[in-house]
């Protein structure tokens, strides 16, 4: 493969991925490949990306806001109390690494909205919640088509903070694959 066709293979991957990122309103920069750059690292860098290709996303989920429907359709609420929310998270193969395992990405987009939703549980609604930390510890994978717990609770809920503690475990065995903690502010909702 000379250079020419090994950079034209990157940037049509590229391009690609652009456009499938924007159809799912995503804004990406412009990629610039340069010209001191090695042919084999290009040629590397090209055949990771096909490799690490990532499963087809069902058409339903094409449009707004696909996103939050996407991670929203893993979860299903088995218990509300205040303070606390558990879920039943089942691993999709949308939802999956090269590895077919639960992708990081998801399993951060879960806590945060696992966290959201538990704090809203004590946080009265006329305060805006915003997002000041996540942390994610990664411990174990949990496979594709498996079932895990997500257990969300406050640990610490003031007139300006709230913490949430996430916890993810398998189903079956309650081995513990993830824990994460979500830090947000509590703001009053301004008034126009």
């Amino acid at each position: 493969m000379t250079r020419d066709n090994a950079l034209r293979s990157v940037m049509d991957l590229w391009h690609r991925v652009q456009a499938a990122a924007n159809h799912f309103g995503g804004i990406m920069a412009e990629t610039v490949v340069s010209k001191e750059m090695p042919l084999e690292t290009v040629t590397k860098v090209t055949n990771m990306f096909t490799r690490l290709g990532g499963s087809s996303i069902p058409a339903k989920y094409e449009g707004g806001d696909v996103h939050s429907d996407l991670i929203r359709s893993l979860l299903k609420v088995q218990h509300i109390h205040r303070g606390r929310i558990t879920c039943i998270l089942t691993v999709k193969p949308y939802a999956c690494n090269a590895y077919n395992t639960l992708h990081g990405g998801a399993v951060g987009s879960i806590a945060e909205i696992v966290a959201i939703a538990c704090a809203r549980t004590v946080v009265n609604k006329d305060k805006d919640l915003f997002l000041g930390e996540l942390s994610v510890s990664y411990l174990a994978a949990a496979v594709n088509q498996a079932e895990l717990i997500v257990d969300a609770s406050v640990v610490r809920s003031g007139r300006n903070l709230t913490t949430v503690a996430i916890e993810f475990k398998l189903k079956n065995s309650e081995h513990t694959t993830s824990l994460c903690r979500a830090t947000f502010y509590n703001m009053p909702v301004a008034s126009l």
